[in-house]
């Protein structure tokens, strides 16, 4: 997929999931202090750097990504937000030496760590820009949303989804970590663990569908060389009809973790 896919489905997934996203941001906002200074680790697109700033209007959020693509798109919603006095963008490697990036009060890790060649490394990192006492909150997902909702379709995205898993373990990704250990071991005390099973039955907004319809294509192009003809053939047929449908229901599960440096 290309980048501006890419960042459409981040922006997609905010606003699809948006109670969940609207709950956490919700629940880390009270674990800052008065004109926080929040680390945005991975950033993306920017959806949780742009949620934080709106949600604590003192807070001043310093945006971290390798992709200067997506920090430029940040930039971009950031202005037209009114939130771009808020928002400093770094583009940086965080598996290679960091640039001055504290002190924080807070760390935001939301499913970039899961990317990083050492993960425990990267926390280290992110535990010595927090001042004393400064909360961590990493957010990742056991896989990506499921959508479909008859046997057949369950059955075809469940086979999806292991091969799937498979390609990301050979590529090195941490998506299966105990994260809770990881923070301990990065110097962390890990104050909370909260799983989000997330199930949006319909009717569901058109953002629904343009969500299923790019994370489909983002299967079919990721298994191209893994699955069958048959399951191929019958993964493009659901993915050219995905938009029209009105039986879509999204599951999806993320995890958070709450941890903080100890004062």
């Amino acid at each position: 997929m290309g980048h501006s896919h890419q960042a459409e489905m981040l922006d997609l997934d905010t606003e699809v999931l948006h109670e969940y996203h609207r709950e956490v941001i919700t629940w880390v906002g009270a674990s800052t202090p008065d004109r926080p200074r929040i680390l945005d680790l991975g950033a993306g697109t920017g959806t949780g750097s742009l949620a934080l700033a709106r949600h604590l209007p003192d807070a001043h959020v310093t945006a971290v990504d390798v992709d200067e693509p997506m920090l430029e798109h940040l930039r971009h919603k950031a202005t037209t937000l009114g939130v771009d006095d808020r928002i400093h963008t770094v583009q940086a490697d965080l598996d290679q030496p960091w640039p001055p990036l504290g002190p924080v009060d807070l760390v935001w890790a939301s499913a970039s760590l899961h990317h990083l060649a050492d993960p425990v490394r990267a926390l280290t990192r992110a535990r010595d820009v927090l001042r004393p006492g400064g909360a961590i909150m990493v957010t990742e997902l056991d896989s990506f949303p499921r959508f479909l909702p008859d046997p057949a379709g369950e059955a075809l995205e469940e086979r999806c989804h292991a091969v799937l898993a498979e390609r990301r373990a050979e590529a090195g990704l941490h998506m299966d970590d105990a994260w809770g250990a990881r923070l301990t071991e990065a110097g962390f005390t890990v104050e909370t663990e909260r799983r989000f099973d997330i199930v949006l039955r319909p009717p569901l907004p058109a953002a629904a569908n343009r969500y299923a319809h790019l994370a489909l294509q983002r299967m079919r192009h990721g298994l191209a060389d893994r699955l069958g003809a048959a399951d191929l053939a019958a993964l493009d047929t659901i993915t050219a009809g995905v938009l029209d449908r009105d039986d879509l229901v999204v599951r999806a599960t993320r995890t958070v973790w709450l941890g903080r440096r100890p004062a």
